[in-house]
């Protein structure tokens, strides 16, 4: 017997509960990002002339 079709509707919705949820979080990480100046890098990255 095949499943009923509200169970795929489900998937849906949740799925797109989570894209909607990670663009957000893509979304504030990156205003925090900018927020923390052009001074301040948000990752340390050694130099290559270093040897």
């Amino acid at each position: 017997m095949a499943k009923e079709q509200n169970t795929f509707l489900k998937r849906q919705r949740e799925m797109e509960k989570r894209r909607k949820a990670d663009e957000k979080r893509l979304r504030r990480q990156k205003r925090k990002e900018e927020a923390s100046g052009p001074g301040e890098p948000a990752i340390a990255t050694p130099s290559l002339g270093d040897a």
